[in-house]
């Protein structure tokens, strides 16, 4: 392989712009490859630093690292042909080209998503700068109001842990009602939520994809129309179409730049389908019901509870319903180890007001706040989905991109219960 000089290899440069990066990597110039957390750099590999390792693959666009919620960080290729299916499809779902409110970390998919659409559209997003508020996202609207053309739809991609904090705030609330679609995803969605940004006028996207796909490509339980969907005999999503990516590939750092070498599919959930569609078979689980996909949760994140297994984000879907009233903003179900029942349920919640705030305030025992918890929730949980335990957070844990982190969660729950755990 020829030496690659560091210049050509990376683009470390203060105020390197991923834009006009991805711009040359559309056209084949070089792929962008995407730092794995947001204080890495964006380097670029030119096409001979790739090795296709006995595929018929071409060096890709851009090499993106999934969130690593099920394990260490793998990278994605996705094609430049895979890239703009997405965004164009995204077009053609919304009102067509626009600008976008950025406030997403581009190292993810989902923000460096609204950079390639807005390359493609010809605009330039506004970025948010700093600690994502209510303050900062209505004085960053504004401004995209103000420096946007009469007539360009206006858009925005949040997770839901940001629009709880935009709902909580009225000038927020007013300055999201001036965008045209606002694309949510990433985390389990509170049905409360949604009502309550629907009734002051947010029009609301709800997403579905992951990094193997080029982010959301089934919006509102519908898929992209050049996307096909279907359920294994597992319960398993399989998506197949133009934004499924090459496949995985390890990325090695060298002096001269980051090497590309294309992994086998073999055990990874890709696969070509027919007319030699590229598939990719999720982790997910999930069921469609009159034509509109419902995710239950992931089928590694399944709690196995006195030999019945329990998906985490349907019971996440339930207590956020019941507990809203009580001032329930977020919640996240982990489990804990159990001599009687393998696992236990616990709920970490952030209560954002109303009884459960005070109740969070006297800092109750969490096997007694649960009992409060399950004479709310009656009979919308079986008795072995119920919560063992309940502890209020101030903030739940999560990963960088808004999702929830899982393994942190346990780890949490386990710390804060200690011998407690014995009585549950």
């Amino acid at each position: 392989m020829p030496e690659l000089s560091p210049d050509s290899a990376r683009a470390r440069q203060p105020g390197a712009d991923l834009a006009e990066l991805l711009r040359g990597a559309l056209q084949g110039e070089h792929t962008v490859v995407l730092p794995r957390d947001r204080s890495g750099d964006v380097r670029l590999a030119p096409p001979q630093a790739y090795e296709a390792a006995g595929t018929d693959r071409e060096a890709p666009a851009l090499v993106v690292f999934t969130s690593g919620s099920t394990g260490r960080p793998k990278g994605v290729a996705l094609s430049a042909a895979a890239l703009t299916a997405s965004a164009r499809a995204t077009e053609r779902h919304l009102s067509g080209p626009g600008r976008w409110h950025l406030a997403l970390p581009t190292n993810h998919i989902a923000g460096a998503q609204v950079v390639l659409r807005s390359l493609l559209a010809g605009t330039a997003p506004l970025q948010s700068v700093g600690r994502f508020t209510a303050a900062s996202f209505t004085a960053d609207v504004a401004r995209l109001q103000e420096t946007t053309d009469s007539g360009v739809p206006l858009y925005g991609s949040l997770v839901p842990t940001q629009l709880v904090r935009v709902m909580a705030d009225s000038d927020a609330m007013r300055a999201a009602a001036a965008l045209d679609a606002i694309l949510l995803g990433g985390a389990a969605i509170s049905p409360a939520l949604l009502r309550s940004a629907a009734a002051v006028g947010l029009r609301i996207v709800r997403t579905y994809g992951m990094s193997e796909t080029c982010g959301g490509c089934v919006y509102d339980g519908h898929p992209f129309d050049e996307v096909e969907l279907d359920i294994t005999a597992d319960g398993l999503v399989r998506l197949t179409g133009a934004v499924v990516a090459d496949g995985y590939v390890e990325v090695t750092d060298t002096g001269s730049g980051p090497v590309l070498r294309a992994l086998p599919d073999a055990g990874t959930g890709f696969g070509t389908g027919p007319a030699g569609r590229r598939s990719f078979l999720t982790s997910d689980l999930g069921r469609i019901s009159e034509g509109v996909l419902e995710i239950l949760g992931r089928a590694d994140d399944v709690i196995i509870t006195g030999g019945e297994n329990v998906s985490p984000l349907a019971v996440e879907a339930v207590l956020l319903r019941v507990l809203e009233a009580s001032g329930a903003a977020e919640v996240l179900v982990t489990s804990v180890p159990d001599p009687e029942w393998g696992e236990r349920i616990v709920a970490l919640v952030r209560p954002a007001g109303g009884e459960l705030a005070a109740l969070a305030a006297a800092e109750p025992d969490p096997v007694e706040l649960a009992r409060w918890v399950r004479v709310r929730t009656g009979t919308a949980l079986p008795r072995y989905e119920q919560p063992a335990a309940v502890l209020p957070l101030t903030e739940l844990p999560m990963r960088s991109i808004g999702k929830p982190d899982r393994t942190a969660a346990r780890r949490l729950a386990a710390d804060r219960l200690g011998a407690g755990l014995r009585r549950l």
